[in-house]
């Protein structure tokens, strides 16, 4: 296989969650513009359509939905479809790839119970995408945006007792399963970006920005495509084995 047919991603379906600015869009514009047909969703419409129009004019076929994960639940057990009947379609059926996106950020052990919730929606919708999407196609692509707060607690708490984390979840690491997954050819892996100015750290950068960048060994903050390479990367049969990762785009934070 040619290396450009590697990251080829024509014929795919991105479901991007929190996908209307920010560095979901910044992914839906990368995933977009090697072939994929993007499905984003967040809770404001007025900025979903906003975000399409923007990609559609950058050539990327894109469709959204409103919708707050904060209010995902479960779909109830189906009985089986009876005999000769059309089989039920599950409307997310097509999509082979998932990028979830969590807003907030917050040390597991302080986790609260509005953001055990989050944590708990995060994965029902995680083992949707899976049981409806990848696990019938035998293939599919999970990318979750932590942050490098995250593997910053994991490397703490690792050192003291062990603990276990989950991927994906705002600061949080969860118990990876891509682990359990990658034989089905399912990839589970984080990115973790350092600083970025979106809206979520414009709070944050108003107050400390210089002494961010002062600590930074690139000496600048996140910029427009920093996150695109390795969304691709991830999304791809580039990446077909490696499974399980937390990977750091901070500007060289973590290694100080």
């Amino acid at each position: 296989m040619a290396l450009k047919e590697l990251f080829d991603l024509s014929g795919k379906v991105a479901l991007i969650t929190g996908g209307s600015r920010g560095l979901g869009l910044q992914m839906a514009e990368a995933l977009g513009e090697y072939g994929a047909t993007v499905v984003l969703t967040a809770r404001k419409q007025n900025e979903l359509d906003e975000a399409k129009a923007h990609l559609e004019s950058l050539g990327v076929k894109a469709h959204v939905y409103a919708n707050d994960l904060g209010n995902f639940e479960p779909r109830p057990a189906r009985r089986a479809d009876p005999p000769g009947s059309r089989p039920h379609r599950h409307p997310h059926q097509q999509r082979r790839g998932h990028l979830g996106r969590a807003h907030r950020r917050t040390p597991l052990r302080r986790l609260d119970e509005g953001d055990e919730r989050q944590r708990q929606r995060h994965v029902l919708l995680t083992q949707s995408v899976l049981r409806h999407c990848m696990l019938p196609a035998g293939k599919g692509r999970i990318i979750n945006v932590a942050s490098v707060a995250g593997l910053k607690q994991l490397a703490a708490d690792d050192a003291d007792d062990g603990l276990q984390h989950l991927q994906g979840r705002g600061g949080q690491l969860h118990p990876c399963p891509g682990v359990r997954t990658g034989a089905q050819g399912i990839t589970v892996n984080s990115i973790c970006p350092g600083y970025f100015p979106t809206k979520m750290t414009r709070g944050t950068l108003a107050a400390a920005e210089q002494q961010i960048m002062s600590h930074t060994p690139m000496g600048r903050l996140g910029g427009e495509q920093d996150l695109k390479g390795l969304a691709l990367l991830l999304a791809s049969d580039a990446s077909a084995y490696m499974t399980g990762q937390n990977i750091a785009v901070d500007g060289g934070i973590t290694a100080v």
